[in-house]
């Protein structure tokens, strides 16, 4: 690839792991029913270890979940491309902030996606999601 279109590929990555941040993270904190809608019917969420797998599993999660409240300290999105997607337009986002539960003290998240176009929106393939806990 041209250097010009490498860096353009990776600026928009960066652009839509951006919209598609505040999308995901404003939905789940604010509009959690809607949050089984970003991911693909097939779609895997690892929390903390423990892992769920389709849309209905990881929707049911969710509204099991205390409710939230994100604040995004860094984001960046890499594009996703070769023979392992087989051209569909795909890309790995990843985040890390703080989460509350239950207006509870803020504690430090990573959390990344595999996100793929499918008709003109973005969906959630792959979310995995931990707590940094300090460990002594």
């Amino acid at each position: 690839m041209e250097k010009e279109l490498v860096e353009d590929t990776v600026d928009q990555a960066c652009r839509t792991a951006e919209e598609f941040t505040k999308l995901y993270y404003d939905n789940l904190d604010k509009r959690r029913h809607l949050i089984s809608k970003l991911y693909m019917d097939s779609a895997i969420l690892v929390w903390n270890g423990n892992g769920y797998e389709g849309k209905d599993q990881i929707n049911k999660f969710f509204n099991e979940l205390p409710p939230t409240e994100h604040i995004i300290s860094t984001l960046d999105g890499q594009p996703i491309t070769g023979p392992a997607v087989t051209d569909q337009t795909t890309l790995l986002v990843k985040i890390s902030g703080r989460v509350s539960y239950d207006d509870k003290n803020h504690k430090p998240f990573n959390q990344n996606f595999l996100i793929t176009a499918i008709d003109g929106k973005w969906k959630i393939v792959n979310d995995c999601f931990r707590m940094q806990e300090v460990i002594m």
